[in-house]
């Protein structure tokens, strides 16, 4: 995903929309078993954090330029 153009505001939802994705995976991780949906689901929680620190460094980034 292409974040170098979004505003804090927009940084602000993505933020708060992945972290509600995780929120859902963990309990759907959690809910299910067997080694295949175990996988997939620790493929998308490590994606979503990736995700989610690069918007974290963006956001800490816009907002030092404001100060």
């Amino acid at each position: 995903m292409a974040n170098a153009t979004l505003n804090l505001a927009e940084i602000e939802s993505r933020i708060a929309i992945i972290r509600d994705n995780l929120r859902q995976l963990v309990e759907q991780a959690a809910a299910q078993s067997g080694a295949s949906n175990d996988d997939l689901a620790a493929r998308r929680i490590a994606n979503y954090e990736a995700e989610l620190e690069q918007l974290k460094q963006q956001r800490e980034t816009l907002t030092r330029a404001k100060r």
